[in-house]
């Protein structure tokens, strides 16, 4: 029985680690990119959304591009995995101080442009489930400049009180000449530790979810 039980906890175990996955390639306008991606070395999540390690993911390796874009072109990633954990996605935007190469993602310079949330309940299910990209339209009025672009995905599967947080920023240039001035949010800061919707048991019946983070900015 012993033996029966550890050989099912190292079968749940891999099968949990094959469902991890990257945001590995960068989808701006008609480009795709994996050159312009700080990408994570390697699958596993993060669990601890008040780390700085959340703005960008684990020492991420240097991206080597910066990909040029417009308002009103799409942007997102592609996964190196199709999304098989329960939680929501978000993209952000955050507007370097100079050049996106060199900044770290420090400051309060960052918004969110799109998220993926829940459609069904009871039970609960994610616009995110099963899918492989993710893409929304940068808004007209986004100020022209360099941006990190960063998406995460909060995976609620455990139903331990514990997410499994993916994340990836790739780097871009945004051109045109939008004036909006989004209300922005520091990355660690902008979601609580205890945030009920971080935190949430998505197995115990909820009948409402609202994707942690400041609310989506359209321009």
């Amino acid at each position: 029985m012993k033996f029966a039980a550890s050989l099912l906890t190292l079968v749940l175990v891999a099968q949990s680690a094959s469902a991890h996955y990257i945001f590995k390639t960068l989808l701006a306008g008609s480009k795709s990119s994996t050159a312009a991606v700080r990408e994570p070395q390697n699958v596993e999540p993060m669990h601890d959304i008040t780390s700085t390690d959340v703005r960008c993911n684990v020492n991420p390796s240097p991206a080597t591009e910066t990909v040029t874009v417009a308002p009103g072109e799409k942007i997102g990633f592609q996964l190196s995995n199709f999304m098989y954990h329960q939680g929501p996605v978000a993209i952000y935007l955050g507007k370097a101080p100079g050049s996106a190469a060199a900044w770290d993602g420090s400051g309060k310079n960052w918004f969110k442009i799109a998220e993926w949330g829940a459609t069904s309940y009871n039970p609960i299910k994610f616009s995110s489930y099963q899918k492989n990209e993710f893409t929304t339209i940068i808004p007209d009025s986004v100020p022209p400049g360099e941006y990190l672009v960063r998406i995460e995905n909060l995976a609620l599967h455990l139903g331990t009180g514990v997410p499994e947080i993916f994340v990836s920023c790739a780097q871009v240039k945004i051109t045109g000449s939008g004036s909006g001035n989004p209300e922005k949010v520091s990355i660690p800061g902008y979601i609580a530790a205890n945030d009920p919707n971080l935190t949430a048991n998505i197995y115990s019946g909820l009948t409402s979810f609202t994707v942690p983070g400041p609310t989506v900015w359209r321009g």
